[in-house]
């Protein structure tokens, strides 16, 4: 078997796509979406920032570490994101433990590309054949493989 998982992704939602044969149409094989991004951070985190939260303390200045209140200046909108990408590279580990692909290509928002990075096990990462940063969630398998060629092409 010679198959590629495309991961195309941002912190919200990541379609994964299954690419067997360069001459036949990109396989849509998982729709995952966070389910942070269907509702509004208000609407789950009501509670204000804390006095010893990150931005407020002194410790970003070098001084003394503050009480055991002390939070790391991670926003929820942030920790949301972290999660998901877990949850995607997850997925793909899984994936990969099974068999069901031998190479990985990851096109990703700019913000969470990073984050997939960061999330990617060891044994994923010698896998990884290109990274796209670029936002091409909403593209169906067809115009994703125009975009990823198009984008292959200029370099």
């Amino acid at each position: 078997m010679n198959s590629t998982w495309i991961v195309s992704a941002d912190r919200g939602r990541a379609r994964i796509f299954l690419e067997s044969d360069r001459n036949k149409p990109l396989q849509e094989i998982e729709d995952m979406v966070s389910p942070s991004a269907r509702t509004r951070t208000s609407d789950e985190y009501t509670d204000r920032i804390g006095t010893f939260a990150g931005g407020k303390s002194i410790h970003k200045t070098g001084g003394h570490l503050p009480s055991s209140q002390y939070e790391p200046p991670t926003t929820p909108d942030e920790h949301e994101t972290e999660v998901f990408a877990k949850e995607v590279c997850g997925y793909l580990l899984k994936g990969k433990q099974e068999g069901r692909f031998d190479k990985l290509a990851l096109v990703a928002a700019p913000g969470f590309l990073g984050s997939l990075r960061n999330e990617l096990d060891a044994q994923l990462k010698p896998l990884v054949s290109y990274e796209i940063n670029k936002d091409y969630t909403h593209s169906n398998g067809q115009q994703l493989r125009e975009l990823i060629d198009a984008h292959n092409s200029k370099q």
